[in-house]
């Protein structure tokens, strides 16, 4: 037994990241197994990577502290998530710990049932009913052609309109890798998907299927853990954080919805699942299969390069046809409906069909301002617009949560003309209620399905027929499979076009690309309704017309001419600060280090204030490091950050964001 114990914990250390313990008297502590430690004044959860026989070189023995008592009666993890940790704290520029933290659950205990997240089916795979088209045929033996030890796969790209059968093809790859005795991560963008697609790969293959997502406690996920690593399960399906899965024998990796934003962590450590994806991929040998109507630009570029192999499905396969889409101006129109998509809504509910309603703001009005001063009602912390949330009586700030009862004249001037403006979620709910009393109408948004479950009812009363119209943000809009859909409205297309940040035309073409694909899955029938004050907008024309080629071409000119990724990459410095002179100071200082640090073909945007200039009370200004090639860039940011931390004011905070995916 090694008398002492190397951990790592989860705080921003960069540098000597490792600290060494004794070990504990009973000798229960081991590499993954997690221990409580002092340190500093603090006692905190530290993680086991390492035992050694001897202390470190000059560290005195009698100065190393004991830890305090062993979390964990197993290892939670081992030298391959160690391994990882070590990549991602190095690419992403975070402390190991946060990078180890960010890949296990921080469950206490572990439950004492083994509870399964699917019903008891047989433990085979279930028979499956679908024939398969030719192209799915085609597409399933690329992907499960067995592959030359020697010779390294490029990743696999299923690229289809909405409808065209991608599920299908990722579940037969992963029976064709289970039947190998291998195993498989299904990897979905959001909570909502995981549990239509956890339903599906529940009825294919029983109790080798578990499911990992952070609305689950974090008893039940460190539960759902250790029943992965014993090896129990074959597939693990869920969001973001479900890559980290301990699965032994890793065969297959889908990435499902691969363009989706929600797969970049918004924390320390601001990893990319898509990225992790392929380091694990790489390290364990195993398969990676990305899918989607919209792939990233990046993905695209990679496709068109040769770095992933692209396979195509062209056709509906349940009998429908892609949508009509027709674009119809908002101007001229009194409150949030057109005449177009009353007549639709009208004419699907006496068809027997139903409808689903996007728009992607919650709350009733967004904007309060005065027609005679100008005065705007902000939040007091942020440099946001206040939202008007009519439910609750109140003004509430989306990033802070500031309220305040709204204004019954202006504040400033005392007018009568002030109030807000401009419709969100509710609004749309009031008004359809109002126009379509007989109908039953459902909203499904951030402030509906706070309750623990409730969007999954919510999603399966739909689809059983109990709900006519289904009104929500972007939980709604994409990978979902309703067969009774016939019309999609979007209530306003443009609402992410006027953001600051080069990706605001790549979301609002996937977005609505995307929420059009819910209808007319089943029936040749689907129409969509994209309401719009700007109908000519090239990125809304073309996602009106199902033009993915032509919009990536034209997407992909205007980037290279810009030099915005995929042509460059990026490495975003944020500075945090209570007053806006130590922002600004911080700044200054960071990009006055940067600047000899810089590669030749690499520059400097900004120092800027950060387009959200003040978020909960914080002032936040950015340094954007832009190049061709990620060594050079990441050589300098560490220069960059290890020298700005030795003289740092400690009231300011400072946060890296590697191949960030939002400049906001």
């Amino acid at each position: 037994m090694a008398p002492f114990l190397d951990l790592v914990f989860d705080v921003p250390l960069r540098e000597h990241p490792v600290f060494t313990y004794r070990m504990d008297e009973k000798g229960e502590a081991g590499i993954g197994k997690r221990v409580m430690a002092p340190f500093g004044r603090r006692e905190m959860t530290g993680y086991v990577i390492g035992e050694r026989t001897e202390p470190p070189p000059a560290v005195r023995e009698g100065a190393i502290k004991a830890i305090r008592r062993v979390v964990d009666a197993a290892p939670i993890f081992d030298t391959a998530d160690i391994e990882l940790a070590r990549w991602m704290a190095g690419y992403y520029l975070c402390g190991l710990g946060e990078a180890l933290a960010a890949m296990i659950p921080s469950g206490r205990r572990v439950g004492s049932q083994s509870a399964s997240s699917f019903p008891d089916d047989p433990g085979e795979i279930a028979a499956t009913p679908l024939a398969l088209s030719d192209e799915q045929e085609k597409a399933l033996a690329v992907i499960t052609t067995p592959a030359d030890p020697a010779v390294k796969l490029p990743p696999f790209y299923l690229f289809g309109i909405t409808g065209s059968g991608k599920t299908e093809v990722f579940l037969r790859a992963a029976e064709a890798v289970i039947r190998e005795g291998k195993s498989v991560i299904y990897l979905v963008p959001e909570i909502s998907l995981t549990h239509q697609t956890a339903e599906a790969i529940g009825k294919r293959f029983g109790p080798i299927a578990a499911t990992l997502h952070s609305g689950m406690s974090p008893g039940k996920r460190l539960t759902e853990w250790v029943r992965i690593r014993s090896g129990d399960v074959r597939i693990v399906v869920g969001p973001r954080s479900a890559v980290f899965a301990p699965l032994t024998n890793l065969g297959l990796i889908i990435i499902d919805e691969e363009h989706d934003g929600s797969y970049k962590s918004g924390n320390t450590p601001r990893y990319h699942a898509r990225q992790v994806a392929m380091r694990r991929a790489a390290i364990s040998g195993a398969r990676l299969v990305m899918g989607s109507a919209t792939p990233s630009v990046e993905a695209w570029k990679l496709m068109q390069d040769g770095g992933i192999t692209r396979l195509d499905l062209t056709r509906r396969l349940s009998g429908g046809q892609p949508p009509e889409i027709i674009p119809v101006s908002l101007e001229h129109t009194e409150g949030c409906l057109t005449a177009e998509l009353k007549e639709e809504l009208r004419k699907t509910a006496r068809m027997g069909r139903q409808s689903i309603l996007f728009l992607n703001r919650r709350g009733f009005a967004y904007f309060y301002h005065c027609k005679q001063c100008g005065y705007e009602l902000s939040c007091r912390h942020c440099s946001v617009s206040l939202t008007y949330h009519k439910s609750k009586g109140r003004a509430v700030c989306h990033y802070c949560g500031y309220s305040v009862v709204p204004p019954k004249a202006c504040p400033e001037c005392g007018s009568l003309e002030a109030g807000f403006t401009g419709f969100g979620t509710e609004m749309i709910e009031e008004e359809v209620g109002r126009t379509f009393p007989e109908l039953r109408l459902r909203r499904a948004d951030a402030d509906t399905t706070g309750r623990k479950g409730s969007l999954a009812e919510t999603l399966d009363e739909f689809k059983a027929g109990g709900i006519d119209i289904l009104l929500g943000t972007q939980m709604v809009a994409k990978g979902l499979n309703f067969p009774g859909v016939r019309l999609v409205g979007v209530v306003l297309a443009d609402t992410g076009l006027h953001l600051p940040d080069f990706r605001a035309a790549e979301r609002t073409f996937s977005l609505i690309v995307q929420v059009a694909g819910r209808a007319g899955r089943y029936f040749p029938d689907g129409k969509v309704i994209v309401q719009t004050l700007r109908p000519n907008d090239p990125a809304i024309r073309r996602a009106c017309a199902l033009d993915v080629e032509g919009f990536f071409a034209v997407e992909l000119a205007q980037r290279e001419l810009l030099g915005f990724p995929p042509y460059t990459r990026l490495i975003r410095f944020t500075v945090r600060a209570k007053e806006a002179a130590r922002a600004d100071g911080a700044i200054n200082r960071l990009a006055k280090l940067a600047a000899p640090l810089i590669p030749r073909d690499a520059d400097v945007l900004g120092p800027a204030e950060c387009p959200i200039g003040i978020i909960a009370g914080n002032h936040r200004r950015q340094l954007i490091l832009r190049g061709k090639g990620m060594g050079a860039l990441h050589g300098a940011a560490k220069a960059i950050m290890d020298t700005y931390d030795k003289g740092r004011d400690t009231k300011t905070y400072l946060e890296v964001d590697v191949d960030p995916v939002s400049l906001l």
